[in-house]
């Protein structure tokens, strides 16, 4: 019990710190909330400084959730580690370090996951690939995205109840987060 007591509040912490925003300060960039979706996510960064920097950011996000990951597989039982994820991921949509505002958290829900079953880690991103080449809307893409990975986390921990609901909690917040894409796209396609 001590060991999730920790590795709640550490997960959180770590997650805090945003690379893309890190990353934009530092090439001397424009902060990606103020344009775009306004988020700080790696799709922004792309669309603000291209796919290099794009890349670096989505290794780094999901570096950092795979170390994570790994802490959690090591000190917890399989219905506790999706918690950590979780917290993870609460930690980069509401990073306090950031003022509250981060990214979506697609990017470290595929590291974190990509240390727990990295099969499903692989079919998600073939899947966001596939996905992303008919429609060309990445939210839409990451929303069957992050299904998969759900999916591979559950079976990896045997759906037991307390993997289930940080798992729903956890695609519950993704999904939240991107609120206003829905908003603008059931609008676009209103018109």
């Amino acid at each position: 019990m001590t060991e999730i007591l920790l590795l709640l509040p550490f997960a959180y912490l770590l997650g805090s710190v945003n690379f893309a925003l890190v990353l934009l300060k530092a090439l001397d960039l424009p902060d990606p909330r103020g344009r775009f979706s306004g988020n700080a996510g790696t799709t922004n960064v792309y669309r603000q400084a291209g796919w290099l920097w794009a890349a670096v950011v989505l290794l780094l996000e999901m570096g950092r959730a795979g170390a994570i990951a790994t802490l959690a597989l090591w000190l917890l039982p399989p219905q506790q580690v999706g918690w950590v994820g979780l917290a993870l991921i609460l930690a980069n949509r509401f990073p306090f370090c950031h003022g509250f505002k981060g990214g979506k958290g697609v990017a470290a829900y595929l590291g974190f996951t990509a240390i727990i079953s990295p099969l499903s880690a692989g079919l998600s991103a073939l899947s966001w690939v596939g996905l992303f080449a008919v429609v060309r809307i990445p939210f839409v893409a990451s929303f069957l995205m992050i299904s998969v990975l759900a999916g591979g986390n559950l079976i990896w921990a045997n759906w037991q109840p307390s993997a289930l609901i940080a798992t729903l909690l956890t695609l519950a917040v993704i999904v939240l987060s991107h609120r206003s894409n829905l908003v603008k796209f059931k609008r676009d396609r209103s018109r």
